[in-house]
């Protein structure tokens, strides 16, 4: 696998074997069905109690069964599973940074022992519900109303773009909560079987087909008070979660390149045209070398982020740096990946053309690329550039 300055040789045994379990998971029991789901437009279910026996649902969080591995170790993870596919790493990126982050880090201890063990083994599976019908890159307009009845709360709304809510048990909705000064928002836990709640299954989609999408409406849904998060009002709480999940991004971008770049070397080593392997042709070669190149600085990018993480020094505006720069690398060496495999390329046999669809999501999706521009702008430069 493609690693050309040795930055694998600094890996711990703890970080290895996490590498070469989800590695081997990928090679076994992903690459053998996931262009099938993928044609299907369906979701690997029979995946997600392996993934939870594997340890692949918030390795990174401590306690309640979690491993607490390192940093660096839990983006090897969402590299791996991203070489897969999009879909997957979506999964268990949802469930461990936009569902198991915040009830580890603004739940209460009923809500971290009922929630967090279940989720971490697979027997119990989340979504995240920010996005709305009319709200996208401006989550802070959202609609969504929580209205405190007692000793209960009730959720009308919609909500679109939830991964994992078609086969989740709970949703964490970030709503306004309309009973409080200000109407800050807040998040709350919806058991999906929760009565006035409608959860449909986006279909038609062209990128990120093996990943499961869902929209729903809440019409006058009941939640008892304990349902809230209690350690955290206002766009805080879903941003922070956000900033975890775009961090496993920037590493699972650089494994959906590198999964491009090594069938595109196997594939100019193995096809041969005008009576040679077309791998000796200057043009071929070309492609190769920026493609190793841009892989690399991208894999550079992701473990200086890991080491800032690991000692709290990560902002969120590195972590727009590296989801900007790696997903857009992705988007783009996915592309020349396709070129180099000519007609085969657009066929499921091979994996660079899907990578290259599912890119267009993840360029869109958890803060748009021209978001994270405006973002690294106003860093720069001390001057907002939207509001």
């Amino acid at each position: 696998m493609l690693d050309y300055v040795g930055l694998e040789a600094e890996l711990d045994d703890e970080e290895r074997t996490i590498r070469d379990e989800a590695r081997e998971f990928v090679d076994d029991e992903v690459r053998p069905i996931i262009a099938d789901h993928y044609l299907e437009g369906t979701f690997p279910e029979e995946l997600i109690p392996r993934m939870g026996e594997l340890g692949f649902y918030a390795p990174n969080l401590e306690g309640y069964g979690l491993a607490n591995v390192s940093e660096t170790a839990y983006g090897l993870l969402m590299q791996e599973l991203e070489a897969g596919d999009s879909g997957l790493r979506s999964m268990a990126s949802v469930q461990g940074a936009l569902v198991m982050y915040p009830i580890h880090a603004f739940g209460s201890e009923e809500q971290k022992e009922r929630w967090l063990p279940a989720m971490g083994n697979g027997e119990a599976i989340g979504g995240f519900a920010l996005t709305e019908p009319e709200h996208g890159s401006d989550a802070g307009g959202m609609e969504t109303r929580a209205e405190r009845e007692g000793d209960e709360y009730v959720l009308d709304g919609a909500k679109r773009w939830c991964t994992n809510s078609p086969i989740a048990d709970v949703v964490i909705v970030w709503a306004r909560d309309a009973s409080a000064e200000d109407d800050p928002v807040r998040g709350f836990l919806v058991e999906t079987d929760r009565e006035g709640l409608e959860i449909d299954t986006i279909e038609g989609k062209l990128s990120l087909r093996a990943s499961s999408s869902g929209e729903f409406t809440m019409d006058g849904v009941r939640i008892p008070e304990e349902n809230v998060l209690p350690g955290v009002e206002g766009m805080k709480g879903p941003l922070s979660c956000l900033t975890q999940a775009r961090y496993g991004i920037a590493w699972g971008a650089v494994g959906a390149a590198r999964d491009c770049f090594e069938e595109a070397r196997e594939y100019a080593l193995d096809r041969e045209q005008f009576g040679g392997p077309i791998a000796r042709f200057q043009l071929q070669q070309e492609k190769l070398a920026e493609m190793a190149s841009e892989i690399t600085t991208s894999q550079l990018l992701v473990h200086r982020l890991a080491e800032l993480k690991e000692r709290g020094e990560l902002r969120p505006q590195h972590v727009s740096m590296a989801k900007r720069n790696n997903v857009e690398m992705a988007r783009d060496q996915s592309r020349i990946a396709r070129e180099m495999l000519g007609g085969n390329g657009i066929t499921a046999e091979y994996a660079s053309m899907r990578h290259m669809a599912n890119m267009e999501t993840v360029y869109t999706y958890e803060g748009t690329h021209d978001i994270h521009t405006l973002i690294l702008g106003q860093d720069l430069t001390g001057i907002q550039a939207f509001e």
